[in-house]
């Protein structure tokens, strides 16, 4: 029997003896993030003014937690980490203990 075989046999009978036992077998909130019970406010629209100079990226708005209520970020534009060029902006994401802001980065 192989080694995945073998890890592969070991998940599966886990899962059935928890499932047999009536324990529950889910992930806890993540370290470090802060969830919001409300959902964020649909984004904004901004006017995005004319780039600084050539090479600029635009980093869009986004909608922050501060709290007590979300508060607009507004968009900016930015030169890029040496090396990267793509901007991944932030997005609100949700899972079963609510939402959770993941942060935008140079990719």
């Amino acid at each position: 029997m192989t080694i995945a075989r073998k890890i592969c046999t070991l998940a599966a009978v886990t899962m059935l003896a928890g499932s047999a036992t009536g324990c529950l077998m889910y992930a806890p909130p993540r370290a470090g993030v802060v969830y919001v019970a409300t959902r964020p406010p649909v984004a904004r629209v901004e006017v995005i003014p004319a780039a600084p100079d050539v090479g600029f990226v635009w980093l869009q708005g986004y909608w922050a937690w501060r709290g007590a209520e979300f508060a607009w970020m507004p968009g900016r534009w930015e030169r890029p980490i040496a090396g990267r060029r793509v901007w991944v902006p932030h997005r609100w994401a949700h899972d079963r203990h609510g939402w959770y802001l993941v942060d935008g980065h140079w990719r």
